[in-house]
């Protein structure tokens, strides 16, 4: 493990201050409804006894995140109320005076406190080649920024408004515990992250496998088999023990409320429908792209009746239920499947050939790609929790870093149309290309004299981002066809980018297949 290199904390301290100032320019930049949402949640868990959290509606925004989310804006709550009373009252529905726009933004940026000392564990984890001249061109230093600079993350939770620093602070705090060999703090932590956002249950599976392949199983055969002599149970129950006492802290009020059904109907509302109002760009963006397309097409050739298709799907095309003309529409079980088989390669391989923590994240984040594109209603926040993990991996790996580049780049423009206000406009742009130079280029650098990265098949695609996004917001709102079908450019920028991160999807079980090329030989783990 990389030992921390003289002067680390001067430049991680002026990289975290340097982020915390745009952090705080962009307190009066605009926000979504999630603003009012996490009032509505402030307002709900103080003003109401914990027997009506998850029964409490005035709003449309019911509270919906597990337990020990409900009691982080109870706690946050009791610090709100020295800006604004207000805004802890239930029927003040989408009150926004200014000191609570200020208290609001405030928590996030101070909350993502947590993910400033996650990124400093994961710089101590990275392993480099030779120790560079300045520390500008060291794996650490580019980790540092890559994730504490973020563009995704920048935009999401300080302009639209959310609380993924937080969240992803300890996630990434659980992975470096796991590299740094203390596996049963690492499941804590993950335990606990669960019970905050029940979204990580996605990667929970390559959490499962690799514990008990590489913590509970002690030694292989010579070989490389199985030595099940070797299986510890006292180390499984202690594993157990740490995720269900925490669970049981976290549901119990609730199962002795007798209200647990009621909690997780909250927390799986399978009634939302397959896509989120926005087309996340993923495999089901291309199949309903695929479904317009082809009812356009049967009824240019009167195969199709137009008055007996589903008229969401002939008009705005971004409701929350999108029903299928053509093609069958899709359950929640076929989305199970369908994201099971995509990710059991993966959890296959680290059973039977395991390599360590590097391997372990790198099932991660294949189980968050394909938990996005085969999931049911799923956001395109969530292409965040693939990029950020990616990104450890990426100042280590030549091939990870291509991929990188890759999935970052796509992932964060499809990112773009949940900004749509005019002054943000030139915000979201110098963040985009500031963020995305400096991969380009700090990666490169860390990789020379390996500096093709991406080929030219794939630098052709990523070109192609630009002339998608100049279409999408400055020629597109000038065209008469933006009142008839103003969904178009939303359904361009998912179907484009859907293909780019299928693509780092499978990029991804190449290297898995195999083997990443690192920096450096690395002893194994």
């Amino acid at each position: 493990m990389a030992a921390p290199r003289d002067g680390t904390l001067s430049w991680f301290l002026a990289l975290t201050l340097g982020v915390s100032l745009i952090k705080f320019l962009l307190i009066k930049a605009y926000h979504s409804t999630d603003f009012e949402v996490h009032r509505n949640w402030l307002a709900i868990t103080h003003s109401l006894p914990v027997s009506k959290w998850y029964f409490e509606e005035t709003s449309e925004w019911t509270l919906d995140y597990p337990p020990f989310f409900a009691w982080f804006e109870y706690g946050l709550s009791h610090i709100a109320k020295y800006f604004d009373e207000e805004m802890l009252v239930v029927q003040n529905l989408t009150y926004a005076s200014p000191a609570t726009i200020l208290f609001q933004r405030l928590s996030v940026i101070f909350t993502d406190l947590v993910f400033v000392y996650a990124v400093k564990e994961c710089c101590k984890c990275v392993q480099g080649g030779k120790r560079p001249r300045d520390i500008l061109g060291s794996p650490s230093f580019v980790l540092a920024v890559l994730l504490l600079w973020n563009f995704g993350l920048l935009i999401v939770d300080h302009i639209h408004f959310q609380y993924n620093g937080f969240l992803f602070g300890v996630f990434l705090l659980s992975v470096a515990r796991h590299f740094q060999g203390r596996h049963l703090e690492g499941a804590f932590l993950f335990a606990v992250l669960l019970n905050l956002k029940h979204i990580y249950l996605y990667i929970a599976p390559a959490y499962g496998i690799y514990l008990l392949r590489s913590f509970c199983l002690i030694q292989d055969n010579s070989d490389g088999s199985l030595k099940w002599r070797n299986f510890s149970f006292i180390r499984l129950a202690a594993l157990g023990i740490i995720v269900c006492s925490v669970f049981a802290l976290s549901f119990g009020p609730f199962l002795a409320l007798d209200q647990l059904p009621q909690v997780l109907s909250r927390l799986f509302p399978f009634k939302r429908g397959l896509c989120h109002a926005y087309w996340a760009p993923n495999f089901w963006a291309l199949y309903n792209a695929a479904d317009k397309a082809l009812s356009v097409l049967g009824i240019k050739l009167k195969l199709l009746d137009v008055a007996k298709l589903p008229k969401a799907s002939m008009t705005g095309g971004l409701v929350q239920e999108f029903q299928h003309s053509v093609l069958p529409s899709v359950s929640p079980l076929i989305t199970l499947i369908c994201t099971l088989i995509s990710v059991s390669p993966a959890l296959f391989s680290i059973w039977h050939r395991p390599c360590g923590a590097r391997g372990f994240l790198r099932c991660c984040v294949i189980c968050a790609l394909g938990s996005f594109l085969f999931g049911w209603h799923v956001h395109e926040k969530a292409i965040l929790m693939a990029i950020l993990p990616l990104s450890i991996l990426a100042v280590e790996s030549k091939d990870d870093a291509g991929v990188f580049l890759i999935l970052a780049t796509t992932g964060h423009l499809s990112l773009f149309p949940l900004l749509f206000t005019t002054p943000e406009f030139p915000i979201k742009i110098l963040l985009m290309l500031l963020f995305t130079l400096y991969s380009f280029t700090s990666l490169k650098r860390l990789f020379r004299p390996e500096c093709c990265l991406i080929n030219t098949v794939e630098s052709v695609y990523l070109s192609g981002l630009i002339p998608l996004e100049i279409f999408c917001e400055l020629i597109y709102p000038l065209t008469s066809w933006q009142q008839t079908f103003p969904f178009i450019p939303l359904l361009l920028t998912s179907v484009y980018c859907a293909f780019g991160i299928i693509y780092s999807f499978f990029r991804l079980y190449g290297i898995l297949l195999r083997g990443p090329r690192y920096t450096t030989k690395r002893k194994s783990h």
